[in-house]
């Protein structure tokens, strides 16, 4: 892509300047409307079969426990293999997920252990997903308008989880689950057919006539060589731990707390990525290059407030403002954490930095997950709120003390 043609878009839109790049992503945000409807319809669905905080919090830990158990091996694979090809299967892989659990639903069939072993099947192929889909975003752009695609990469997936979640919980109060689960799986189809246009191969970078433990070994050693990483990746284990675990906190807060049925349950979600969206557009225009430590440290601060204020809510409206508090600092944080590490990472790394990435941002999901269902069946949901908010902030302002009295705070 020439530089006199990305000069047609403005610096925050600059990666739409590139062809491929502007296919990709218009399929990924059809994909992803529709991957959101079915994560609200599986909570809800849960729900319905179990009434059960702790079932529901244990879907979320199969369906994440992948991530945990294969990101650094998929990471591996991401550096040896064409991501385009890979892509086009794990994406393939998620379509016949979704339609199986639509069929199921329809057919009246469908029991709690199908939902869990098909969530164990959605984590396997978004584990390989991911990282090579990370990956392939530098490929499509280059390192110079990596962050206008991370922003729109983030803006695309908060759209969505603004659509996504209203028009899940209406279809859910009209028509019933498996609508939801059938209109996933047909939308991707769209990101396949981006795929299959796309011209840039993501050709593999990784070294040649290694094992897979040695790669996996030299991703390791790169973190430890570079403490920013290090640091970074910490923070981002704290606030994935106990901040972003919004597939359990939000169905039993619309349920619990504010009574709310399956169309509240979609509203709260589309204000939580009302303010994810605001966040990207602000990265968008604002952001650009790396983080340093403090800017990263003070959105996941503002992130824990607003989980322990969240224990003293018990109106609607109030709710849904500080879930568009939490959606606006979450995105700033997660998606600065993301664009930090792509302009640090060696090429060739670049499939194992971001797997540990998505290890640490996903792969500790599965135990916040269960621990909150658990703390939220025994002591409710406020005791919930406030747990993980005063921990996560309690963590994170040690993690910046420790950072200043290392470095001296210059990083």
């Amino acid at each position: 892509m020439t530089g006199e043609e990305g000069r047609r878009f403005p610096a925050a839109l600059g990666a739409l300047a590139h062809r491929d790049f502007r296919v990709f992503w218009i399929g990924q945000l059809v994909s992803l409307v529709g991957t959101w409807m079915q994560s609200v319809s599986q909570s809800w669905l849960v729900l319905e079969l179990t009434g059960s905080p702790f079932k529901l919090g244990l879907v979320g830990t199969l369906q994440f426990a992948p991530m945990l158990l294969f990101s650094l091996v998929a990471g591996v694979i991401a550096d040896r293999v064409r991501k385009r090809r890979l892509l086009i299967i794990t994406q393939s892989a998620l379509l016949v997920q979704a339609f199986a659990l639509a069929i199921l639903v329809a057919a009246g069939h469908v029991q709690y252990w199908h939902v869990a072993v098909l969530a164990v099947v959605y984590g396997i192929a978004n584990t390989v997903d991911v990282p090579a889909r990370q990956a392939f975003v530098v490929e499509m752009v280059g390192k110079e308008d990596l962050t206008s695609a991370i922003a729109l990469n983030s803006a695309s997936f908060n759209v969505a989880r603004v659509v996504g979640p209203a028009v899940g919980g209406l279809l859910i109060a009209r028509f019933g689950i498996a609508v939801a689960f059938f209109l996933n799986a047909l939308s991707f189809v769209a990101v396949l057919g981006a795929l299959l246009a796309l011209r840039v191969e993501g050709a593999p970078r990784g070294a040649r006539g290694t094992s897979v433990v040695e790669d996996i070994a030299d991703g390791l050693r790169y973190v430890v060589r570079t403490p920013v990483i290090g640091l970074v990746l910490a923070q981002l284990l704290v606030v994935s731990l106990f901040l972003l675990n919004y597939n359990v906190f939000v169905p039993l807060l619309a349920r619990d707390v504010l009574h709310a049925e399956a169309r509240g349950f979609g509203l709260l979600m589309a204000a939580l990525g009302a303010g994810a969206v605001l966040g990207a557009v602000a990265l968008a225009v604002l952001a650009r290059g790396r983080a340093r430590v403090p800017e990263l440290t003070a959105p996941a601060v503002v992130l824990a407030v607003a989980a322990v204020a969240m224990a003293l809510v018990q109106r609607f409206g109030v709710a849904a403002l500080l879930l568009g508090v939490m959606g606006f600092f979450g995105i700033v944080f997660t998606a600065r954490t993301n664009t930090s590490l792509q302009l640090l990472v060696p090429d060739g790394l670049r499939g194992r930095i971001m797997a540990l990435y998505m290890l640490v941002f996903a792969g500790v999901t599965p135990f916040g997950s269960l621990l909150f269902g658990s703390v939220m069946e025994a002591w409710g949901v406020a005791a919930g709120f406030l747990i993980a908010g005063s921990c996560a902030l309690v963590a994170l302002l040690g993690i910046l003390a420790w950072w200043k009295l290392s470095t001296g705070g210059t990083a």
